[in-house]
């Protein structure tokens, strides 16, 4: 019973304190990334100046509309050169209030004394070694000239533009190699003066999500891609998913071993008890009712241990919420606490993934108690 009681608070705790770290890395991700983002479907980028673009972009139910422009630039710091993105973006994009959690040094400015300011991502500010605070060396941002240059300097072939850093921020890796300007900047840097990479659309509160994609996408027709922000990150919720399956199938284990404790304690309990099967027997127990004892039984220690494993570990976690138990470090959560997120599935699932195993377990066990039993009679 113990043995299916610590599996099962574990299961609890465990996919709790997974669901709050998905939690936070999606909330993290959804900082930059938009609710519905609009890309063309053939080429980088494409011209927004139509009726259509203009009439959403004061749409009522439209919160912030965002117009982005990036690409792979070359960045130099010093005497250090790394190859990263660089994205651009309209005033829109400082409507997001989170913008600053992701922060770790520095702030969230794309401005200083109108002046453009960039917003680095830790993997560049790690591999440049760039020092926030310094306004003597700025990053100079090396992008190749669109037109066609003939020229012994091969400098001339690449447009340069110099930028201060404002800020540095962490999401996740993918986005780290990543820095934020204003889209005035990468205009100039990759000569473009209308053309956007996307748009990004945030929408008010109580709008329906689905419903404006579909109209997007039913309007914009097959030359362009509507993605939500689960589908812009397929390969991080997908992770996420099997990370999740993977820890549950792990943590299931531990309650088969469980199982295997209760086929042991009552294949005991029938070697101790085979002279009173084999009177009640003689009373007429038929064998069904002896299987039912045993199976039974098997049952309770399974369920009592099952329900008080879903208390205690709902109890750890709703304490966990409320006092941090467990601290952990490096992770923008509240009270520098594990994050932890109860739902109810995961009660419905661990419990009857508890409960199947253990059927199967005092099946077995109740197998083994009429086994012999016409020997045991003769024995008597």
């Amino acid at each position: 019973m113990l043995g299916v009681l610590i599996g099962t608070a574990a299961m609890i705790i465990l996919l709790s304190v997974f669901n709050g770290l998905e939690k936070v890395i999606v909330s993290l991700n959804s900082n930059f990334s938009p609710a519905l983002k609009i890309e063309a479907r053939m080429g980088k980028t494409f011209d927004p100046r139509t009726p259509f673009f203009n009439s959403l972009r004061h749409d009522s139910r439209v919160f912030s509309y965002t117009e982005e422009l990036q690409d792979k630039v070359v960045i130099q710091y010093r005497n250090k050169t790394y190859i990263g993105r660089i994205k651009g973006v309209s005033d829109d994009f400082l409507k997001n209030p989170r913008l600053d959690s992701a922060i770790i040094e520095g702030r969230f400015s794309l401005y200083t004394s109108n002046t453009p300011t960039a917003v680095i991502g830790v993997i560049i500010h790690n591999n440049l070694m760039i020092n926030v605070g310094n306004s003597d060396f700025p990053m100079q941002i090396f992008s190749p000239r669109r037109g066609k240059v003939n020229s012994i300097n091969p400098t001339d072939e690449f447009i340069t533009r110099n930028i201060y850093p404002s800020g540095v921020f962490s999401i996740q890796q993918e986005d780290d190699d990543m820095m934020i300007v204003p889209i005035a900047f990468t205009r100039e840097l990759f000569e473009q003066l209308y053309n956007v990479s996307s748009i990004d659309i945030n929408l008010k509160k109580g709008v329906d999500l689905a419903s404006v994609q579909d109209e997007l996408r039913a309007k914009l027709d097959k030359d362009f891609t509507v993605k939500t922000r689960q589908e812009q990150n397929t390969a991080l919720y997908r992770t996420l998913s099997y990370e999740k399956w993977a820890m549950f199938m792990i943590l299931a284990f531990v309650v088969v071993i469980a199982a295997f404790n209760i086929i042991g304690s009552l294949t005991i309990l029938v070697i101790d008890k085979r002279k009173d099967i084999a009177i009640l027997t003689s009373l007429g127990a038929g064998k069904n009712l002896i299987q039912g004892i045993f199976f039974f039984e098997g049952l309770m220690i399974s369920v009592i241990g099952c329900v008080v494993g879903l208390v205690l570990g709902w109890v750890f976690c709703i304490l966990q919420q409320a006092f941090g138990l467990i601290p952990v470090e490096g992770m923008s959560v509240p009270n520098n606490a594990y994050p932890v997120a109860i739902k109810g599935s995961d009660f419905v699932m661990v419990f009857f993934t508890v409960m199947a195993i253990s059927v199967i377990a005092s099946a077995i066990s109740a197998t083994l108690s009429i086994k012999g039993l016409d020997d045991i009679k003769q024995d008597l």
